[in-house]
C-alpha cells in the first residue's frame, strides 16, 4: 500500500496517462509500415507484445488509482461551513452551484426594460416592443452571491482536504 493525497493522486494519474499515451503512439506508428515494391523496407523498432504489456500494465495501475480517489470520496466527510459532506457529494452539489450561478448571472446583468428590436415596423405594429423582467432584480443579486459564496466555501475546503488527508493505493 501506497499513501498518497488526492492532489498527488491525480498528479499520478496524469502522468500514467502521459506514459500510456507514449506506449500507444509507439504502438500507431510502428505498427505498420510502408515500403515502395522497388526498395528495401525500413521497419520500425515494434514488438506488440511488449507494447501490449506495456499499456496492460499503465491501465492496471491507472485503475488502482482511480479506484482509491472513489473510495476516498464516497467514504469521507468534512465540514463545510456547518455542514458535513462526502468528497463526491461536494462535487455533486459544485456543478448543482456552477450551474445555477451562469443562469443567476444572466439573470442579474438583465435590464429592467429593454427594448425589442425587430427590425422592419410593418402597418399592424407602429409602435416599439419592450421586454420587461418579471422578477426582483436585488433578490437574484443577492442570491448570486450567496451561490458564489457556497461555492468558494466548498472549494476552500476541498483544497485544503485534497492537499493534507492521506488515503491507502494499493500498490
Amino acid at each position: 500500500m501506497t499513501k498518497m493525497t488526492s492532489a498527488y493522486a491525480n498528479k499520478v494519474i496524469r502522468k500514467l496517462n502521459e506514459d500510456k499515451e507514449f506506449w500507444l503512439n509507439k504502438e500507431r506508428e510502428g505498427s505498420t509500415y510502408v515500403a515502395a515494391a522497388d526498395e528495401e523496407p525500413v521497419i520500425p523498432d515494434y514488438d506488440y507484445e511488449n507494447v501490449a504489456k506495456q499499456i496492460e500494465e499503465l491501465d492496471a495501475r491507472i485503475l488502482k488509482v482511480k479506484h482509491a480517489i472513489n473510495v476516498n470520496n464516497a467514504s469521507n466527510r468534512i465540514k463545510v461551513n456547518d455542514m458535513e459532506m462526502s468528497i463526491d457529494e461536494i462535487l455533486v452539489r459544485m456543478a448543482q452551484l456552477s450551474n445555477r450561478k451562469a443562469v443567476l448571472d444572466i439573470m442579474r446583468k438583465r435590464e429592467t426594460k429593454k427594448r425589442i428590436n425587430s427590425g422592419y415596423y410593418t402597418t399592424r405594429k407602429t409602435s416599439p416592443e419592450f421586454e420587461y423582467i418579471n422578477y426582483d432584480l436585488e433578490t437574484v443579486k443577492k442570491e448570486y452571491e450567496r451561490v458564489d459564496a457556497e461555492i468558494a466555501a466548498m472549494q476552500i475546503a476541498l483544497d485544503k482536504y485534497n492537499q493534507t488527508f492521506e488515503f491507502d493505493v494499493e500498490d
